[in-house]
């Protein structure tokens, strides 16, 4: 239970830190919070095929914010 509420408290800093990098029109603070927690699954996803893995948690935030930053670009993109 607790894991999940940690990782989704990451993913919520991860989505703040991708909407400060992602700079532009934007979709809003809360809406790039969400996509920085579905981003954050990514982010394990994608690190994960590569065989990046990430520990601790300053590893976990560059993981999650890499993937928000992807999928804000991808959104952004359509």
């Amino acid at each position: 239970m607790y894991y999940l509420l940690w990782q989704i408290a990451i993913g919520i800093l991860a989505g703040r830190l991708a909407g400060k990098i992602m700079r532009g029109k934007g979709f809003g603070v809360l809406l790039d919070l969400v996509l920085g927690v579905v981003g954050s699954l990514i982010g394990g996803l994608v690190f994960g095929l590569l065989g990046l893995h990430a520990y601790g948690l300053i590893g976990s935030i560059v993981v999650a914010t890499a993937g928000a930053v992807m999928l804000l670009y991808l959104v952004r993109q359509l």
